[in-house]
């Protein structure tokens, strides 16, 4: 059975106390709430109680934390110099000291072979330093582009932890992305050089993604190397691109040698990596965040909020199921910053195409000793629905909390966990249920491992995070649910984005509706328990009969019936008609939607929410349409049913499961 150490928000006020004379206590809602409200209304002492905290290494004294308050446009600790990867290996010594490794790691071949790989802090920083090294030889220097196509594996970190090293501005995608979608976010950045993979492993099948590679060199004419990583273990490889007229590197080659880490220290809003968060329409915002804002936002969150790194002691280890484009893959690499061993795993969540096993997450977990265990919150629902119970095939005896992420986590989920799942210290598993963004890097609501949980609510908003819920007059609600938004600046918030003339789309995206107020495009509710609900996207709001609502309380209702896997909303509101309502829904296999459950399904939303809320139709789908990250795309959908053509409105390569669109295209055309 596991136990838990000492929180580190409960180190951390103590730490205020001695170190400023503030006096703080989060063991409840309402002492919580007091430190919350001092780190939002004086960010300079909050944000500099961080830096100090978490001892945050600069060459060069800061002066002040922050410039001017405001949105978009503030400046965070200017004159100060730091660096990602120098914050990474301070704690390289003392964590291999005591026996932790930097990176535990499996994919789905290595599963069934019964391994399980450790890199540790010294190999790490020597791969790191080596691959840095030869960068630096190929011309790469502080600015340059350096894009992946890599799985989530020890080497892709190792590229980016080299990369970031030398002041270079990293970007990835995941090799599973169709090629559209990863030049329409490459293009925008012309690199200087590819890293990428021959092939990845999924669900059993071995993807070749050469020919893939051979059409991206073809198209990013700004790349002068390519470094190729023998992923399949072929050793032709790289000798497949001799037509290029770029330089081919091989990968294993290039961290094979002994070389001195040595990273660049550079300025608090030195462009660290561009990230992407994909529109309805145009090509996918390049977001550029820095170093100081990114390492500032994960020790944090990564630290007070999620409870990693208390001391090296503890011997954390922190895995977070995510494929290498969605923005928790930066978060799992950020547990590096606080000397937590990463534990990293590469392919389906599931197993094997056509066997489907949702315990191979949880049995990596238990071999690999983590500590804490995140995945997006659809995981966890299939994990219910297929009838997995962890604590009676495995011991898991390492861990203490589950973190959850991308969609509301549903009431039943928050139960199937507590029941199904060893307890800690005699008490429920901890429940670290977040919501944020790649937008900023960081989460706006999560969990704290002092405050009680509520089923179905978030505990609390993040320290240094000053959100609130407003209604369309921009006025503050409390109980009601409003927009998200976020009333001041923080450090993580995006320096620009990629050639953006005048900060014009940066602007429209996030400070259109309320000027100087960052709009997140999330329905929320502040309880006044001190905790939070989102009701999904705003943008995707059901609007029956007058009565406005998010399609997060609908998808409750419907998914809590046992038949129903996965579901989708619209509300098609047409100009002099009535709204039309369809929902989509996918079954258990075998089953078929006949008059009975339909009936069910209807009478629960009516139940569950009002007779308003019933849908018109309802309708029997293979699959629900969701981007790369796992999330619903229901303005997509809804553009579709609209009339938008699908071209416009669905971008396939940048999709989990393209191969369902023509469904609903098909039915668009037919029904209207």
């Amino acid at each position: 059975m596991s136990t838990l150490p000492e929180p580190q928000i409960t180190r951390y006020t103590r730490w205020l106390a001695k170190e400023r004379g503030l006096n703080f206590d989060a063991t409840t809602t309402e002492r919580y709430d007091a430190l919350w409200r001092w780190s939002v209304d004086d960010l300079d002492a909050f944000w500099s109680s961080v830096w100090d905290y978490f001892d945050i290494q600069s060459p060069s004294p800061r002066s002040t934390v922050l410039v001017e308050e405001k949105m978009p446009g503030a400046q965070w600790f200017p004159g100060s110099q730091l660096n990602y990867v120098q914050q990474v290996f301070r704690h390289a010594d003392a964590a291999h000291a005591a026996g932790h490794p930097a990176i535990v790691f499996q994919n789905e071949r290595m599963r069934e072979r019964g391994e399980l790989q450790e890199l540790s802090w010294p190999e790490l920083r020597r791969q790191v330093a080596s691959l840095a090294a030869h960068l630096r030889t190929l011309g790469v220097g502080a600015g340059d582009r350096v894009v992946a196509f890599l799985p989530n594996t020890p080497q892709t970190a190792v590229a980016f932890l080299a990369v970031a090293s030398l002041g270079a501005v990293w970007s990835v995608c995941s090799p599973d992305m169709g090629p559209v979608a990863v030049l329409d976010r490459f293009r925008q950045i012309e690199p200087k050089v590819l890293i990428a993979c021959d092939g990845y492993v999924y669900g059993g099948s071995a993807h070749d993604r050469m020919p893939v590679l051979e059409g991206l060199l073809a198209e990013l004419p700004s790349v002068q190397h390519v470094v190729v990583w023998r992923y399949l273990d072929e050793a032709t490889a790289p000798a497949r691109l001799a037509g290029t007229t770029r330089q081919v590197h091989d990968f294993d080659t290039l961290t094979a040698d002994d070389a001195t880490l040595a990273p660049t220290w550079v300025a608090f809003d030195h462009p660290l990596w561009v990230v992407y968060s994909s529109g309805t329409t145009g090509l996918p915002k390049p977001i550029v965040h820095g170093h100081g804002g990114v390492v500032l936002e994960a020790l944090k969150m990564l630290g007070l909020h999620n409870n990693l790194g208390a001391t090296v002691d503890t011997g954390d280890r922190y895995h977070w199921y995510s494929a290498t484009g969605w923005i928790m893959w930066n978060s799992q690499v950020a547990g590096l910053l606080l000397g937590t061993t990463i534990c990293l795993y590469d392919g389906s969540p599931a197993g094997k195409s056509g066997h489907a096993d949702w315990s191979t997450l949880w049995r990596f977990v238990d071999d690999a000793k983590a500590t804490f265990f995140g995945a997006g919150s659809a995981f966890f629902a299939s994990c219910l629905k297929a009838g997995v119970k962890p604590k009676e095939i495995l011991k898991l005896s390492h861990l203490r909390a589950l973190g959850a992420t991308g969609s509301p986590l549903a009431t039943e989920c928050y139960r199937w966990a507590y029941d199904h799942v060893p307890k800690v210290g005699g008490k429920d598993i901890w429940l670290s249920v977040i919501s944020g963004g790649t937008d900023f890097a960081g989460a706006f609501i999560a969990g704290l491992p002092t405050l009680p949980v509520v089923e179905g609510e978030m505990q609390c908003r993040c320290l240094g995070a000053a959100v609130e819920a407003w209604n369309e007059q921009g006025q503050p609600l409390v109980d009601e649910v409003g927009e998200l938004v976020c009333v001041k600046p923080m450090p993580s918030m995006p320096l620009y984005f990629w050639n953006d003339a005048q900060n014009q789309r940066y602007h429209d995206s996030y400070f259109d509706m309320y000027p100087g107020i960052w709009r997140h495009g999330d329905w929320i509710r502040i309880t006044p328990r001190g905790g939070a609900i989102i009701y999904g996207r705003s943008d995707a709001t059901i609007n029956r009969h007058g009565i406005r609502m998010g399609t997060a309380e609908l998808y409750r209702a419907v998914e809590a019936q046992p038949e129903v896997l996965d579901s989708l909303v619209v509300d098609l509101e047409y100009l002099g008609r009535e709204s039309y309502m369809p929902l989509f829904v996918v079954l258990r296999e075998g089953l078929t939607l006949d008059a009975a459950l339909d009936k069910r399904l209807r009478e629960a939303i009516k139940t569950a929410l009002s007779a308003r809320h019933v849908p018109n139709e309802i309708f029997q789908v293979s699959a629900i349409p969701r981007t790369l990250s796992g999330k619903k795309m229901e303005l997509p959908v809804k553009k579709l049913l609209m009339g938008t053509p699908p071209e416009l409105v669905f971008k396939l390569d940048a999709m989990a499961n393209a191969d369902c669109v023509p469904w609903f295209v098909a039915f668009a055309r037919k029904r209207f």
